[in-house]
């Protein structure tokens, strides 16, 4: 049986596809969305940083450093967590260092133990493997994070009454929040539990999708697929649950009073 060779995209058809930009583009000037600047960043962004990402990847493989891998994985986290700061309105609390720790530890732990036991690359940080699992591992555990980090300082704050009745009843910081804390690492984590439970019947994940593009058996594809829907379930759970608790306890001062006030209205 001959190998598959994936068909080649060429620039014109890559540019032929802007036609979906632009309808994107028309729709938001007829509805007065004002959303046509954020397409062109957007699609400049994804030309260039795509691009870029494929030339580094390309150098990355062939020189084959641990080092290099390991700095590559380090700076997305860098860029995940910076991201997250972005996307969570809240800045009474600082939380930026307890948020890039937390993702530190839970990527680099589940990537490694993927990488390492599950897939058996050999070394374990062989890039080919290291990076795109990593990456799928951060990708998806950021857009959990700061969903479940909005939610707890949210909360919080919205319920600064109820857990300051809590303390003056004698319970300590931990009891008078664990509901808020629960209700926000479920928030952050029924993303990617629904994406289990659809995988297969309701979309192709991406991976899948691309090793079947590239000739991969399919079979050989779905178990690909798997390891990362519970790799990503795994990380989403350890960062989660390591961010939000760290998070929570910034939150109160050491007499073990609530930070966060409710935001008066103008």
């Amino acid at each position: 049986m001959e190998a598959h060779i994936p068909v080649d995209i060429s620039i014109g058809q890559l540019i032929l596809g802007l036609v979906f930009i632009a309808v994107a583009g028309i729709a938001s000037l007829l509805n007065s969305l004002k959303l046509e600047r954020d397409l062109i960043i957007g699609t400049v962004r994804t030309f260039a940083q795509l691009f870029l990402l494929g030339y580094v990847l390309k150098f990355v493989f062939q020189l084959g450093n641990a080092f290099l891998v390991l700095g590559i994985f380090a700076f997305m986290t860098i860029f995940a967590a910076f991201t997250v700061y972005g996307r969570v309105k809240e800045k009474q609390v600082a939380f930026f260092f307890p948020v890039f720790l937390s993702m530190m530890l839970s990527f680099f732990s589940v990537a490694f133990i993927v990488t390492a036991f599950i897939v058996g690359a050999k070394p374990w940080w062989e890039p080919r493997y290291f990076i795109p699992l990593g990456g799928m591992v951060i990708g998806n555990s950021m857009n959990a994070i700061a969903i479940a980090i909005e939610r707890l300082l949210g909360d919080l704050r919205a319920k600064h009454r109820e857990i300051e009745m809590k303390l003056c009843l004698g319970a300590d910081y931990k009891e008078a929040s664990a509901a808020i804390v629960a209700d926000a690492m479920k928030a952050g984590m029924i993303p990617s539990i629904n994406s289990m439970m659809a995988v297969g019947m309701v979309f192709i994940p991406g991976m899948m999708t691309g090793q079947i593009l590239a000739g991969a058996n399919p079979i050989i594809a779905i178990k690909y697929q798997i390891v990362v829907m519970i790799m990503i379930v795994g990380s989403t759970t350890i960062a989660t649950l390591l961010a939000v608790r760290i998070v929570r306890k910034r939150c109160f001062s050491s007499a073990q009073t609530l930070v966060l006030r409710e935001q008066k209205r103008p």
